[in-house]
């Protein structure tokens, strides 16, 4: 099986989710805000999760969500002097 048919395959697999699904997505999973428009702004200025285009339409696989959802995610602390003791102020 060549490099080709393995995306093909692996991509057939996911069940990739429009916009404003994935931002319902990562609130109910990971609790933070996150909304259909802020995604869109994020595809522009840069800095969001990894999408693809059908055509048009912007789609996102769950695993790509996953990753940047826990990458925005920070390190438990006990108190906000956590931060400047971590960052070395």
């Amino acid at each position: 099986m060549n490099m080709m048919d393995a995306d093909t395959q692996q991509a057939e697999a996911v069940h990739f989710l429009r916009r404003a699904d994935a931002a319902s997505y990562i609130q109910s999973v990971y609790g933070f805000p996150c909304s259909r428009q802020w995604l869109a702004k994020l595809a522009v200025i840069g800095g969001g999760p990894v999408y693809r285009k059908a055509g048009r339409t912007p789609i996102y696989a769950p695993a790509d969500l996953d990753a940047w959802a826990r990458a925005r995610i920070g390190q438990p602390q006990r108190s906000t002097s956590d931060v400047l003791t971590s960052s070395g102020n």
